[in-house]
């Protein structure tokens, strides 16, 4: 009776994903797709706080007062991101300080763009234009996602994502304006960052462990490569409308798909970076360990206050 019951109830669930229904925390849901969530979100949320650290570099050496505006604007609405989701993937039944400690303990991942060094202003261009276009791309597909409180957050996070990739393509145009100097420092910074940037999508759709079953359960509504694809097709006339060449000899538009065709992505590398082995990977963890240790006094003293406050309102 008991099987036949969780049958009925997997049976239920499956019928609301396909109904396009969003699952809610209370609704009853398999723990493969709670662990799903979990590990989706708590890595995305992840992605966004840590995701400042390369921008946050450059704040104080914007080339202007406006640059520097639009820059900590940038890193306060990822900051406010990481806080969104955070929170969705509390109502999964997990503890925020707990998902928190599973990164700083290398338990879980963030994506893999975030371990490469920023180098010069230019790069604040690249992280903007590629970096937030990936995201984009990746994320307004996410406002559809069967969770709940997952998609509502993705609402808001997209508008603020779009205003990021608007702002670096901004910064990279101006650039491709510019002097000689300026314009070989955006090539530069296209250069190291496109194929991370293609590696943003995660592993092949062939070499992927997660794709089919999110699929099935709506958590994602397009897979790793065609994902990828889209961001292709999407960047390379941006890029070649203010004079930048794309680092890929094997691009090439295909008439009969309708894409673009592109050369091969180096995994052995993207493994490397997932794995630990990137050129900022400890830096950034340290950065944040070293963050959440000098914060523990505030952390405290709110708790302490929080539980005097409740003993006096109980007197």
């Amino acid at each position: 009776m008991e099987t036949m019951t969780l049958e009925k109830l997997a049976e239920n669930f499956q019928a609301k994903i396909d109904a396009d229904i969003k699952i809610e925390p209370n609704d009853w849901m398999p723990d493969n797709y709670r662990k799903t969530l979990i590990r989706q979100i708590s890595q995305h949320a992840h992605s966004e706080i840590v995701g400042m650290l390369p921008e946050g570099n450059w704040i104080t050496r914007a080339p202007s007062l406006r640059r520097k505006a639009v820059l900590l604007a940038k890193v306060q609405d990822e900051a406010g991101h990481g806080l969104y989701l955070y929170s969705a993937t509390e109502t999964l039944g997990v503890s925020r300080e707990d998902t928190i400690d599973d990164l700083h303990q290398g338990k879980v991942k963030y994506s893999s763009i975030f371990n490469y060094p920023t180098l010069t202003w230019a790069d604040m261009g690249a992280v903007g234009w590629l970096v937030d276009g990936a995201a984009i791309m990746n994320q307004v597909a996410l406002c559809r996602t069967s969770y709940g409180p997952y998609a509502r957050a993705m609402v808001k996070i997209c508008k603020e994502e779009s205003f990021h990739q608007r702002q670096g393509y901004e910064i990279m145009t101006n650039l491709m304006n510019g002097t000689a100097l300026q314009k070989e420092m955006a090539q530069d910074a296209l250069n190291r960052f496109w194929w991370p940037a293609l590696m943003m999508f995660g592993p092949s759709d062939a070499e992927s462990k997660h794709t089919e079953q999110s699929m099935r359960w709506r958590v994602k509504r397009y897979t790793n490569d065609e994902l990828r694809q889209a961001f292709v097709d999407a960047t390379v006339p941006q890029a070649e409308l203010i004079g930048l060449t794309v680092p890929d000899p094997k691009l090439q538009w295909n008439e009969e798909r309708g894409h673009y065709d592109f050369g091969d992505i180096d995994w052995d590398e993207f493994w490397q970076v997932v794995g630990g082995n990137g050129p900022c990977n400890k830096e950034r963890i340290e950065a944040r360990v070293k963050a959440k240790e000098d914060g523990a006094w505030v952390r405290e003293a709110a708790t302490a206050f929080a539980e005097k406050r409740k003993m006096r309102e109980n007197q």
